[in-house]
């Protein structure tokens, strides 16, 4: 069965998502990385951070420093919305790709960049860049399925689910031992 493709940009009928409207779809898409950044960190790719590395801090300074690294994806999830909102991209898979391309793009280059000056292992530079890109992946797809509504309740919905079923996945993991956890 095709999918009808609706042009996204505005009419008369359907006029231009409001900022405070594009500020809640950030916040939704942000609020969903937060839940895929535990799953990946404490969970799939904990081992990374345990691994003794003159690059980086001790498990127990990396989480005093969570913030910082939440606060750098709030900003890249802002760069997505505009981006996507500038280049009237809509639908969970038009973002999904998007998201990718441009996460694909910041963080690979991030990782050349950070490998070309600096002692971090191929194995910490992979996983980052899997991750992030992952993670903006996830970003584009919200946005663009939050830009493709006219409401945001159902779409907070399914990202607090997923949140939920992340951390708890993740919880599981740590308590029984399938990740490494800082003892």
């Amino acid at each position: 069965m095709a999918v009808e493709k609706r042009d996204p940009r505005p009419t008369e009928s359907r006029p231009a998502k409001s900022r405070r409207y594009l500020v809640l779809v950030g916040l939704v898409a942000w609020v969903a990385t937060l839940g895929v950044d535990l799953f990946l960190y404490a969970g799939v790719f904990a081992g990374v951070f345990f691994e003794t590395s003159p690059f980086l801090l001790s498990p127990e300074e990396l989480f005093l420093r969570i913030p910082l690294g939440y606060l750098a994806f709030l900003l890249m999830t802002g760069l997505l919305v505009w981006l996507m909102t500038a280049l009237f991209i809509s639908g969970w898979l038009a973002g999904a790709r998007f998201g990718l391309l441009v996460g694909v793009v910041v963080h690979g280059s991030g990782a050349l960049a950070l490998a070309s000056v600096s002692t971090a292992r191929p194995s910490f530079l992979v996983v980052w860049f899997l991750g992030q890109s992952l993670q903006a992946s996830v970003a584009g797809a919200v946005i663009g399925r939050g830009l493709a509504t006219e409401s945001l309740r159902r779409l907070a919905a399914g990202v607090l689910v997923l949140d939920v079923v992340l951390v708890g996945t993740t919880v599981f993991m740590q308590s029984f031992g399938v990740v490494p956890t800082p003892a």
